[in-house]
């Protein structure tokens, strides 16, 4: 097979038809274009939604869960009795986790954990007049919490290491600030469930993107927290780990609860209606790129049968000079392959050009403080599967035409004409 000529006759008949070669090839870069912008910006939203959630969120969280007492005192008599058991109280178990020093001493060594932070809930209530706003203080290390969980870039206003330096201080949910119109500096007081009160120097505001957490979540150090509650420096109520590989957290958790017996929840189990949502979301995504590539196949199809159907005598002529049936199929096959290669090239070039325009989009929202333009997502992978399925739709688009290009026979053809 002289391939130096096939690729000489394919030329040449591309430019004989060459606005529909144009089309064809404008149908895959288009194709291309939407499939790696789309994949681009749907991952990027995906990404941007996890970093609300699921990296606000620790890989395992240790902590003691309220429950029914285990044994009941009616267990403990005669069994061959009948028992009416109602209202079922929990057990005077206590949230704190025991011994939380040692067990954060023996997490940090574990070469399968990344890092350990303290943190403590308290439920409050903020005064504001006459008027009590439901709130939950965090307790936290600033500098753990931002190590894993970026904390900083969710506080919009004030220093996040100020709750570790300055005394009684704490960082407002935004939502709460504005409701109590409370300005950086002032004191607010805040009021635990038994009663007991204190005042709070606002040293900064946080916002999450989540109303709902932003109008009753803020901050303040371990050591005030601890004060507050009226509790010694080694109450802790959560252990909050991120592990080398997030995969493994569910067994990881299983193992920590029996080992430090505390109950213990893996962040698939914690987000698993939210992992789901992202994961149709890119699906739905992959499927309607997909999707653009077979419609373009399906154009370069039709345009392919009706060049062999117009030329028909070139076929014949071809036949009758030698050229095999498989050199013919190959003519076709690599005219159906240059209009797949270089408009998946120039696809791949437009795809990424609208992406990164996109990217420049300026997206400002209060819920959201921290984002300034839309979010989009690089990644190989996008450009590798557009470029492997504009060749492999092409392909299989002038395969057909091709193989019914080689069973043409070049007699019936002359002597029709």
């Amino acid at each position: 097979m002289n391939k130096k000529l096939i690729y000489s006759i394919a030329k040449a008949l591309m430019l004989a038809r060459w606005k529909q070669t144009l089309i064809a090839a404008i149908g895959v870069t288009f194709s291309i274009t939407m499939f790696v912008t789309l994949l681009g910006f749907m991952n990027g939203l995906n990404d941007l939604l996890d970093s609300l959630i699921l990296n606000r969120t620790p890989h395992i969280r240790l902590y003691n869960e309220v429950k029914p007492t285990a044994q009941q005192p009616l267990d403990k008599v005669d069994e061959n009795s009948t028992h009416f058991i109602q209202s079922i109280k929990p057990s005077n178990s206590k949230s704190e986790i025991h011994n939380s020093s040692a067990i954060i001493k023996v997490l940090e060594k574990d070469k399968r954990v990344i890092g350990v932070s303290p943190k403590i809930s308290a439920q409050v209530f903020y005064n504001v007049g006459e008027i009590d706003l439901t709130g939950v203080i965090n307790g936290i290390n600033a500098i753990k919490e931002n190590e894993l969980f970026s904390f900083s870039d969710y506080v919009i206003e004030g220093d996040y290491k100020a709750i570790n330096t300055i005394p009684n201080s704490i960082i407002l949910g935004k939502v709460a600030a504005d409701k109590m119109l409370a300005e950086l500096g002032d004191l607010i007081q805040v009021t635990t469930a038994k009663g007991d009160r204190m005042q709070l120097k606002v040293v900064g505001y946080f916002q999450s993107g989540l109303q709902d957490i932003d109008k009753v979540q803020s901050y303040a150090s371990v050591e005030t927290t601890q004060k507050l509650l009226g509790k010694t420096n080694n109450y802790i109520t959560d252990i909050q780990l991120k592990v080398t590989d997030i995969l493994n957290a569910p067994p990881l958790a299983i193992e920590y609860s029996k080992l430090f017996d505390v109950d213990a929840i893996d962040i698939q189990t914690a987000n698993a209606q939210f992992d789901t949502g992202s994961s149709i979301r890119s699906l739905i995504s992959y499927a309607v790129g997909i999707t653009l590539l077979i419609v373009s196949g399906f154009g370069i199809y039709n345009i392919l049968n009706m060049m062999i159907f117009e030329k028909m005598d070139s076929i014949a002529i071809l036949k009758a000079t030698g050229f095999s049936g498989r050199e013919v199929k190959f003519v076709f096959i690599t005219i159906a392959l240059i209009i797949g290669i270089v408009g998946g090239l120039f696809g791949l070039l437009f795809g990424f050009s609208l992406s990164v325009l996109i990217d420049n989009l300026p997206f400002n929202t209060a819920a959201m403080p921290t984002v300034t333009t839309f979010p989009v997502n690089y990644s190989p992978k996008f450009y590798i599967i557009g470029t492997v399925f504009s060749i492999l739709t092409t392909y299989f688009a002038g395969y057909f035409p091709a193989k019914k290009a080689s069973k043409v026979d070049p007699v019936d053809i002359i002597r029709g004409k």
